[in-house]
């Protein structure tokens, strides 16, 4: 049994678009790098980043990598409010297979984000020992309000086929 459904195949190229309600925030920015302990002075302190040749804070790459909750999305069953695309194959279990980050410059308190996200592929293939993987590869460009990028993000997913009991 093939784990990849015509259906699933049908899929590919969809897009998910996000668009966050207001602009990032001083406030948004130094409450995050707080969350995360990160003390870097470019996100809490407008000289120390006027030393670094930037025209005010900016916010920790890792806020526009960790959620997309700053779009006000609808958090899922589990409560989480970042992106999914509800795939669920029957008969496999799901794991994580990375993400490729590339980073155009830093988002700043007055950007208004942008999150597209496109089911770029889903392949079929064979493990090492003999399991059926179904991998899911998501791409997501993130934009400002002027269509400027600040980075683009290629995740995997992995659905391994488990053995029946």
């Amino acid at each position: 049994m093939s784990l990849l459904s015509d259906e699933l195949r049908a899929r590919i190229g969809e897009t998910r678009v996000y668009v966050a309600p207001e602009p990032l925030s001083r406030a948004a920015i130094r409450y995050y790098a707080q969350a995360v302990g990160d003390d870097n002075p470019l996100y809490t302190d407008t000289a120390a980043a006027l030393a670094a040749g930037l025209p005010d804070v900016v916010a920790p790459p890792t806020l526009l990598c960790d959620t997309n909750q700053y779009c006000a999305g609808t958090p899922d069953a589990d409560g989480f409010a970042g992106h999914s695309w509800g795939i669920e194959v029957p008969g496999t279990r799901t794991v994580r297979g990375g993400n490729d980050y590339r980073f155009f410059r830093y988002a700043r308190p007055d950007d208004v984000v942008t999150v597209e996200w496109r089911l770029a592929d889903i392949a079929e293939v064979v493990n090492s020992s003999g399991s059926a993987m179904l991998i899911v590869t998501s791409e997501a460009l993130v934009t400002d309000q002027h269509g400027e990028q600040i980075l683009r993000n290629t995740e995997t997913i992995i659905h391994v086929a488990v053995a029946s009991a």
